[in-house]
């Protein structure tokens, strides 16, 4: 008979737990990023609805990364499957025309009760998997244009509906998660440019015929910051303010007054690493870099030991999700893009986007229970185009 100890050991939670194949620095990336999204959106007092919300959430979203990482994802490979998936996600966008909550500007939610739901953050991962599982059987023939215009064609069914919604933001990450993962697929240079030429062309239809006022303004404000300052620059204006005023230390945690006193709107959500900056200043802005680019390092350090190439590009979408956020947040709020209402990851108020988030860490960590050795050169040979 086992000892008591190692029986323990093989059943329940230390089964579990012993089962689990979690890459712990990628996690306490995590941690640290969330906890810092924690501190700069409480407000010190004893009734914060917004951080008692989000601690539920992120409490919620590790249970269920762990549950997740427990799963075993090659039932991902099967095309009935992953059609399943991606024909609920247009079935949800087309029925938010019709029940969706309007918030900020954009029938983007489903409201029950107290709670809201945003289908386009958990679609994001969905497209990625849809993507993956595309290119992983199509890489070595990608050169063929075909393959980037049907892959474009699940894209841009996602795109458009959400674009109407209108969340221009949301339909900016679509279109960069489809371009990123064409890129490490090996897309030709030719091919490259007429994805540009074609961007154009879209970009110049929607600008007459689809992006609604405020959105144009957006981007004339991003062009002409001072413009107007007080109008529909003022968020841009006011979220420069408060990066420039943290200097080198920061003002201290919870001293921000730009966020503090409503000077910056939307602290908690959308301009959450202004009021990070206000109150860390520059050193702190270091750290949190430091640690978003830990987490994207081991994702692609994971995605690099993928079993298949469908788990390859799973985790090459999954950094490019969370790298294009980075960038058009970072941007939007330095004055160096268009304000588009995107989020910062694991940082910004919202329980959808938390939860979307981790499932996609989690997913990740499943497949990396049955991940392989990569050869180096076979990586660079079939993705990089190198």
């Amino acid at each position: 008979m086992l000892p008591e100890s190692e029986y323990k050991k093989n059943t329940g939670i230390f089964s579990f737990f012993s089962n689990l194949k979690i890459d712990w620095i990628m996690f306490s990336s995590v941690l640290v990023i969330s906890f810092l999204g924690l501190l700069t959106m409480s407000s010190f007092v004893s009734d914060d609805k917004y951080l008692e919300k989000q601690l539920i959430w992120l409490v919620i979203s590790i249970i269920i990364f762990f549950i997740l990482s427990y799963i075993d994802y090659r039932f991902l490979n099967k095309t009935n499957i992953v059609a399943t998936m991606f024909l609920i996600s247009l079935f949800l966008l087309f029925v938010l025309f019709v029940v969706g909550h309007t918030a900020k500007g954009a029938e983007s939610w489903f409201k029950f009760g107290g709670m809201s739901f945003q289908p386009s953050d958990p679609i994001k991962i969905v497209l990625i998997i849809l993507l993956a599982k595309y290119f992983s059987r199509r890489h070595v023939e990608i050169a063929n244009i075909r393959h980037i215009l049907v892959s474009g064609i699940y894209a841009f069914s996602i795109f458009i509906l959400v674009f109407l919604q209108p969340d221009f933001g949301s339909a900016l990450i679509i279109f960069l998660i489809w371009f990123g993962m064409t890129l490490v697929s090996g897309i030709s240079k030719k091919h490259l440019l007429l994805v540009f030429l074609l961007g154009t062309v879209a970009f110049s239809f929607f600008w007459f015929y689809a992006l609604k006022d405020y959105q144009k303004n957006r981007i004339m404000n991003f062009l002409h910051p001072l413009a107007d300052i007080r109008g529909s620059g003022y968020n841009a204006y006011q979220s420069t303010i408060a990066v420039g005023s943290g200097q080198i230390l920061g003002k201290g945690i919870g001293y921000g007054t730009q966020s503090k006193l409503s000077f910056l709107p939307e602290y908690k959500t959308d301009f959450i690493f202004s009021a990070y900056a206000e109150e860390w200043g520059l050193v702190g802005v270091g750290i949190l870099f430091l640690f978003f680019g830990i987490l994207i390092w081991r994702i692609i350090a994971n995605a690099y030991y993928g079993a298949t190439n469908f788990e390859i590009l799973f985790g090459l979408g999954l950094a490019i999700l969370f790298m294009s956020h980075f960038v058009v947040n970072v941007g939007m709020t330095l004055g160096l893009m268009p304000v588009t209402g995107i989020t910062f990851p694991f940082m910004s108020y919202g329980g959808t986007n938390l939860l979307s988030s981790f499932i996609g860490l989690g997913i990740l960590m499943g497949m990396r229970r049955y991940r392989r050795d990569a050869h180096k050169d076979t990586i660079k040979n079939e993705f990089l185009g190198l």
